[in-house]
């Protein structure tokens, strides 16, 4: 049975509120009411609401208020106002900024319920068409509530000029998502330039952004454009921006600002016009307080801010996205294709996945190299923690016998490494003492696989 569209309603007069709770509680639709926008606010954070009917003119925050501050965090969510003839030029101008429809006080019920029935309607088929299949190009989006809601509104800031702020744990894929919105983004055809200041020396991150002069420092033997000149009507891609020094944190403050920048040496500035998109692991706010990174800039990184979800907290989309990373794996290698058996998709699924999509995906190709017949199994995953989780182990065991795996393992990477041992021994990752117990343990004659 289908759960009934939930419709939260905002107006502060108690008698309104009142008609429009009993005219859709008896057009079978799930009511929540609230008196005034923070109200809202705060439902909208906690429950999942389908349609905002709202009044637009509210005492301390008015329903355009509202309406801003949802545009960042639920921008699909569809908004129609109740409105006074003298508020109805905000009602039109809040339809020009995405709210689907506007109705006028006193309201005809009929005409009411239609329209948000029609809108409704209307928000499935959107869902439906714009929503793209699991993958898009190389691109796994999945099937989870998290990486759905992401997508709405990766699609929505794509076609927009704001700065971007991904937030993530270390290997979700921060950096796909810049280079997505940069592709369907109305820049598409001009530069993607990525930096990485995690990894770039404080001394060399002013010279890589801003570019310098001959002779400006030792070493300088031409001039060099910078990374954000070179960015010019493109897509600028700042990854690990918490880790840069304060003193560059104020340079790239001035050119967010101003959209100018001065090259090392030089004495005149340049304009350059790209879009900033940054990502980080760091807690931000908390290096904000730590007086580690500096607020104003904070704010002007994030038009908006997107945040990817970790692998953990979307488990139904680790079968999918397994069979997807072992196809494109053994295809690019030109192997046989290799099958994830039931009970190893069962340790991928319950794995946290502290590494997240990049340790899944290395995980993986570990275990192509080292399956047998092309049939994956736990063992050939190299999880640390797989002997101690209990249920994945009692599955293994009733199935498998560990020993004669490990054996076939063995021969594996004898016969990958043409019969050395220590190579072999490297590719399983174990000491060379191990590796000649283990073959004289199994009888394994080394010398039939050169």
């Amino acid at each position: 049975m289908n759960t009934p569209p939930r419709i939260l309603i905002v107006d502060d007069d108690p008698s309104i509120l009142e008609v429009l709770d009993a005219r859709l509680t008896a057009s079978n639709f799930m009511v929540s009411k609230a008196y005034d926008a923070s109200t809202a606010a705060r439902i909208l954070k906690d429950q999942p609401i389908d349609l905002l009917v709202s009044d637009v003119k509210m005492p301390r925050k008015s329903g355009m208020e509202l309406f801003s501050e949802i545009q960042k965090t639920l921008p699909d969510l569809p908004v129609i106002f109740l409105t006074a003839y003298g508020t109805i030029p905000n009602a039109v101008d809040a339809i020009k900024q995405g709210a689907v429809d506007y109705i006028s006080k006193p309201f005809d019920g009929r005409m009411l319920i239609k329209k948000i029935n029609d809108t409704l309607a209307v928000g499935r088929m959107n869902a439906e068409k714009k929503y793209p299949d699991s993958f898009e190009g190389d691109y796994y989006w999945g099937k989870s509530q998290a990486m759905r809601s992401l997508y709405s509104m990766v699609h929505k800031v794509s076609a927009t000029q704001v700065n971007v702020l991904i937030l993530g744990e270390s290997g979700v894929g921060k950096e796909c998502i810049a280079k997505y919105i940069h592709q369907h983004s109305t820049r598409k055809k001009h530069p993607y330039m990525v930096v990485d200041c995690g990894s770039t020396p404080a001394g060399l991150l002013e010279s890589e952004l801003f570019g310098h002069l001959k002779g400006a420092f030792t070493h300088a033997v031409k001039d060099k454009k910078g990374l954000i000149q070179a960015a010019d009507r493109g897509t600028l891609f700042l990854d690990e921006i918490g880790n840069i020094s304060h003193d560059m944190q104020c340079r790239l403050l001035r050119f967010l600002e101003d959209g100018i920048i001065r090259q090392v040496g030089a004495v005149t500035d340049k304009n350059v016009d790209c879009r900033v998109l940054a990502a980080t692991n760091a807690d931000l706010m908390e290096d904000i307080d730590n007086g580690i990174f500096r607020q104003d800039l904070y704010y002007r990184l994030k038009g908006i801010t997107l945040t990817i979800p970790p692998l953990r907290e979307r488990k139904e989309d680790i079968p999918e996205l397994s069979r997807f990373f072992v196809d494109r794996y053994t295809r690019a290698q030109g192997i046989d294709q290799t099958r994830i058996s039931d009970v190893t998709m069962k340790v991928l699924v319950e794995h946290t996945w502290p590494g997240n999509i990049r340790e899944l995906k290395n995980t993986l190709e570990a275990g192509i190299i080292l399956c047998r017949d092309n049939i994956m199994q736990p063992w050939d995953l190299q999880i640390e923690d797989i002997r101690k989780n209990a249920t994945m182990v009692s599955d293994v065991q009733k199935e498998f016998s560990i020993g004669e795996s490990e054996k076939n393992t063995i021969i594996r990477a004898l016969k990958k490494t043409k019969g050395v041992q220590k190579h072999a021994a490297d590719l399983l990752n174990i000491s060379k003492r191990t590796i000649h117990y283990k073959v004289k343990k199994y009888n394994i004659q080394p010398l039939e696989y050169r």
